[in-house]
């Protein structure tokens, strides 16, 4: 056993006495003024450790990866889906994947309980149960083929809870494509700055890929100075193009980036993964975390102060305005992706599966890119408890609650306990050259705020407005990365299901099967999107209340399974590494089921709602947002859907859990009598490090490999 050295010793020393220090901090202190830089130290800290320690153990303790075993991109090579990615840009892909709306939005809107509840779910939750899940899941689908979630439930835990696992993974993913679209459609409505630079990230992907494949194979370094060039030039491009007379060509209404982002998702879901959806993914993650990073470090540069509490009065009471319900378990939902995430174990079981060159690169990609979405959702907390905690309700309480002016915007955030004048509530407005900044719900705009808060302190002062609209293009960007390889992803997860019935659609790149599944999944999540669009109480908006609890819901379902294949593997006594994440996040989950179910408060329970809804009706009213009685009809009509299918999707979950569990009894009782669907062992004829710089073990080995290439081009035939 190799023993550490002690200059290894007094770094990660030093690490963990950074992290602990931004704990005790933000722990202890009360009643007093706490920099948002602890906050940072406390995360960094803390995934540093995680990264270093945990995530190494179970790679090579546990699952035991194997560098010489060749993966399915390896054996599989068609091209299309299979395709052995350089591992930094499969990094990107995988990080731009499962990086959507939620780490963005879901912290600031959690900000009402105040900022501690969410910083400790973030950071704990990712470093035990979200990056795990992701790294776990990866790993298992890589050993059988790079099969979806769904497929291995059903194979790993039988046809009866493997079928309801794959009816609840792909209605679920179908929800959340809609959500995330509808997003990226309010993000970018009549917004030429960026509708311009994210239409340019697709050609400039396009001659990435092209020049990687064709031109210059393997210059990944080199390809990434021209795509961070052209990016760059792309986003000040942006802001020309909305001062000139082009603004009007960019400027789209709803309707028209409903087509055009149903077109880019059909066509990116069935081009070949190296020649947009990778390079596009890859270009988008320099942004993203070069914007992260910037903003971590404007935070440490200027030291802005934590104004939101630690913790409100909300998250004991439950009755705050931005959204209802106490702290548990509604703070564990409204922060999914960031800390845990089910859309996550789509992807890791979707496009990155297929692409991986080497096994020993899953700790890098699974482990090592949810930590950097858990730090965006840091970041974004950090955005949202920097703000005045006054404009942060007037910006997050809906119009019926507050009003519609900044005089009665005022009165209603005294009434929360906070305060902030209509002067105060006006010139926030003009200091990002908005007409208003009343109930712009959602998160993404308060994110935006915090944002210009931070960087126009880092320019003395000034430029707020530029800052604001540049983060909410950013966060336009941000979402479209996960749009597209999650469309691709719920294309597999159809041919897994079709395949079931009629074999050929299980060759994922059988071009019949990948036009008409992928036609099938885009329209889906296309036709929720169009009717959202149009009708502001249905299609997508529909759904919107079931987002959060669904997606934590898939999550139980990858971790059954992931727990599952731990047991019928060997690996028994690590099974309460995804065993405990399991338990947590189906009594979370299940908890917030029942009570949007079943809660008698009319802002919680679905079918509660839905009565008083009836009730007045019956007795020719019209209630709050419902502006007409056709308005509440349709809001009857919603609570009766989201609450039968909140009961559904819940019960699908305990008989995927159920089932999980006779499985894991029934092989600890006999272990003959358990099958794995393991894809059999082949050598790797593929060399390529495991990390992000290669050890100097690697390096040898890569030497070794580009001799014996070299040498064998230079025999005779």
């Amino acid at each position: 056993m190799r023993t550490a050295n002690p200059r290894s010793i007094v770094i990660w020393t030093l690490v963990a006495l950074v992290g602990a220090a931004g704990w005790t901090v933000l722990a202890l202190s009360r009643d007093e003024e706490v920099s948002a830089a602890w906050m940072v130290a406390a995360a960094v800290g803390s995934y540093a450790i995680a990264y270093r320690f945990y995530s190494k153990f179970i790679v090579h303790r546990v699952l035991k990866v194997d560098k010489n075993r060749a993966t399915p991109a390896e054996r599989l090579d068609n091209g299309i889906d299979y395709h052995p990615t350089d591992r930094r840009v499969l990094l990107g892909h995988h990080f731009a994947a499962i990086a959507g709306a939620g780490p963005l939005v879901g912290p600031v809107l959690a900000a009402q309980m105040g900022y501690l509840p969410g910083t400790i779910w973030i950071i704990v939750g990712v470093i035990f149960a979200g990056a795990v899940q992701d790294m776990v899941v990866l790993f298992f689908s890589t050993r059988r083929d790079g099969k979806s979630l769904g497929q291995m439930a059903r194979e790993e835990i039988g046809p009866f809870g493997g079928a309801a696992a794959l009816l609840a993974a792909f209605a679920i993913m179908i929800i959340l494509l809609g959500v995330l679209a509808l997003v990226i459609v309010n993000a970018l409505a009549d917004s030429p700055w960026g509708t311009f630079s994210i239409a340019m990230t697709i050609p400039i992907a396009l001659f990435m890929g092209f020049y990687l494949r064709i031109l210059r194979p393997g210059r990944v370094s080199e390809v990434s100075l021209i795509g961070i060039a052209l990016l760059l030039l792309a986003l000040v491009a942006g802001r020309w193009v909305a001062e000139s007379s082009l603004a009007d060509t960019f400027t789209l209404a709803p309707s028209t980036l409903v087509i055009w982002l149903v077109a880019y998702g059909f066509i990116a879901s069935i081009l070949p993964v190296w020649m947009l959806l990778a390079p596009r993914d890859y270009l988008s993650t320099f942004m993203k975390i070069g914007t992260i990073l910037l903003l971590a470090l404007g935070v440490v540069f200027t030291l802005p102060t934590l104004k939101m509490d630690p913790v409100t009065d909300f998250a004991s009471r439950g009755d705050g305005p931005v959204f209802a319900g106490s702290l548990f378990p509604f703070v564990f939902i409204t922060i999914a992706c960031g800390a845990l995430s089910g859309f996550h174990a789509l992807i890791s079981s979707g496009t990155t599966p297929k692409m991986v060159q080497k096994e020993t690169q899953i700790r890098m990609i699974g482990y090592g890119s949810m930590l950097m979405e858990s730090a965006v959702a840091v970041m974004a907390l950090i955005a949202a408890s920097i703000i005045d905690p006054g404009l942060y309700f007037a910006m997050n309480a809906p119009a019926g609650v507050i009003g519609d002016n900044v005089q009665a915007a005022s009165q209603a955030v005294a009434g929360f306990g906070y305060s902030i004048s209509p002067e105060d509530l006006a010139q926030a407005a003009k200091n990002v050259e908005e007409s208003s900044l009343l109930s712009r719900t959602g998160g993404a705009p308060t994110l935006a705020v915090g944002v210009s808060e931070i960087f126009s302190k880092v320019t003395g002062g000034s430029m707020k407005a530029f800052w604001y609209h540049f983060a909410i293009m950013f966060e336009a960007l941000f979402i479209l990365t996960a749009l597209d390889a999650g469309t691709r992803v719920g294309r597999f997860m159809l041919q897994d299901m079709l395949g079931n019935v009629y074999k050929p659609f299980k060759r994922v790149s059988w071009k019949p099967g990948l036009i008409i599944t992928s036609a099938v999944v885009t329209g889906l999540w296309g036709y929720f999107l169009w009717v959202g669009v149009h009708e502001p109480l249905g299609g997508i908006n529909q759904l919107f209340p079931i987002f959060g609890i669904s997606n934590q819901l898939l999550a139980a379902v990858a971790l059954a399974v992931c727990t599952t294949l731990l047991v019928k593997s060997g690996r028994l006594k690590w099974a309460w590494i995804t065993g405990i994440p399991l338990a947590w996040d189906a009594t979370v989950t299940l908890t917030a089921s029942w009570q949007k179910v079943f809660s008698s408060d009319p802002r919680v329970g679905f079918f509660k709602q839905r009565s008083i809804y009836q009730d007045a009706i019956d007795d020719g009213k019209i209630l709050p947002p419902a502006k007409s009685m056709d308005d509440m009809h349709t809001v009857v009509t919603n609570s009766t859907v989201d609450g039968v299918l909140s009961a559904t999707l819940a019960l699908l979950i305990v008989i995927v859990i159920a089932d999980a569990a006779r499985i894991c009894v029934k092989h600890v009782r006999n272990p003959q009598s358990s099958k794995l669907s393991e894809a059999e062992y082949v050598e790797s004829k593929l060399t390529a490090p495991a990390g992000l710089i290669p050890t100097q073990e690697e390096k040898a080995e890569l030497a070794a490999a580009e001799a014996k290439v070299t040498s064998d081009a230079k025999a005779p035939s």
